[in-house]
Formats: C-alpha cells, sequence, structure tokens
C-alpha cells in the first residue's frame, strides 16, 4: 500500500519549483501539495491536491498552522539585482528559507529538500555563495531527520524573467568541467523527488554533476 504524503513546496512560481510542483501533484504518493505563494501558481490550482497559502515570507509565522507537511521542498531565491542590495538579497535567499525550515519541523516534517547553488560555502569570499553557504550550515545544525541539499551551477529554462547574465554564463559554461556545467531545472525536480522518496537518514548533498544521475532515477507514481 502506497503511503500518503504531504508535500509542502516554496518558490513554485520559479523555474525549479514550478517543476518541482508539477512533479509533486502528478505522483501519487502525495495526496496533498501545500504552496506558499505571493500570487497563484496558474494552471495548477485546478488539482484536487492543490492546497494554496497566500502569504508574505516576512509574515510566515502567522501561517504557522497551515504548515503541517512530510516533506518540504524549498525553492525559494532571487539574484543581487533583483534584490536590489545585499541585505534585500540576504532576507530572500537565507532568512525566508530558514524561517520556513524552524516551523515546518516543529509542526513535524521529516524531509526537507533544498535548492543551493554550486560552491555554497559560509567562509567564501564572494557574498552570493557565502549566503548560500550560511543557510546550508544553519539546516544542519537543525535536527532533520532528512535533509538533502542540491548545489545546481547555472540554471537552464524557460523563465518568465530575462536573466541575460545567467544566459551569458550558461553558454559559456558548456565547455566547463563536468562540475560547472549548467543543469535543467527539470532535473534538479526529478533529482528532489526521487530523493525525498528514498529520505535518507541525516545529510545528503547532491553536487551539480551528479544532479542529473540522480533525476534519471526518478520513481514514476504518476495517478
Amino acid at each position: 500500500m502506497t503511503s500518503q504524503r504531504t508535500a509542502l513546496i516554496a518558490g513554485a512560481t520559479g523555474l525549479v519549483g514550478g517543476e518541482c510542483l508539477r512533479r509533486l501533484l502528478a505522483h501519487s504518493a502525495w495526496t496533498t501539495v501545500v504552496v506558499l505563494t505571493r500570487r497563484d501558481v496558474g494552471d495548477e490550482r485546478t488539482s484536487p491536491k492543490l492546497r494554496q497559502v497566500l502569504t508574505d515570507f516576512a509574515t510566515l509565522d502567522s501561517h504557522r498552522d497551515q504548515l503541517v507537511a512530510d516533506h518540504v521542498f524549498c525553492a525559494l531565491g532571487t539574484t543581487m539585482r533583483k534584490a536590489g542590495s545585499r541585505a534585500a538579497f540576504r532576507e530572500v535567499d537565507l532568512e525566508y528559507p530558514l524561517r520556513l525550515a524552524r516551523l515546518a519541523r516543529a509542526n513535524g516534517a521529516r524531509h526537507f529538500s533544498l535548492v543551493s547553488a554550486v560552491g555554497a560555502d559560509r567562509r567564501s569570499a564572494f557574498h552570493y555563495s557565502r549566503v548560500k553557504g550560511e543557510l546550508e550550515a544553519a539546516l544542519m545544525e537543525m535536527d532533520w531527520p532528512s535533509l538533502a541539499i542540491f548545489r545546481p551551477s547555472v540554471i537552464e529554462g524557460k523563465r518568465s524573467e530575462v536573466r541575460p547574465l545567467e544566459r551569458l554564463s550558461g553558454s559559456l559554461l558548456r565547455l566547463a568541467p563536468l562540475a560547472w556545467r549548467p543543469v535543467a531545472a527539470a532535473d534538479i525536480a526529478s533529482a528532489m523527488v526521487t530523493v525525498s522518496l528514498e529520505a535518507p537518514p541525516g545529510i545528503t548533498i547532491v553536487e551539480s554533476r551528479s544532479i542529473p544521475e540522480r533525476a534519471r532515477g526518478a520513481v514514476t507514481g504518476a495517478l
């Protein structure tokens, strides 16, 4: 008999989050998918499994009673250019995910999947990599039975917003060593779903070069 699970996803209107949402809604392992978002997720709202929680992540505490799930998928993230300042970037990429993790864990969540970035290191000289590393370290210090961290390089996929620097760097990195080559958003999402179903105890770190292989091992449990 298939276990019945609830998934909670943050960042579902983004590139990786959207791919992840579609897979969670299609898979029989999850009977409910709770989406935290500031705007409607679109066509997926017709699914009977979907429950949207419209929220400003700055006031996430006010929704703590709705943050009940078995598995949490965090694909929150922005760019320095879009954030406008280092402080704003840190709020979105560190403070919001950490707040979500603490609330969900307090409500009994057992597995947390995070989209981080290649080169994440809290001691990095680069602000972007340092913030990503600080978040990873903070999550590792929590008592998650199962924590999975994915560190993709440049993420490929069809975005609603134009990111010319990412597009340029993605083109340049196609001939780079495997660890730095672009990785498809669909592969990241598939890898996240696969690992969440396994829910390996402790901390699992999936580097960019290993994401496609993890994605190929995705379990097909579509309804």
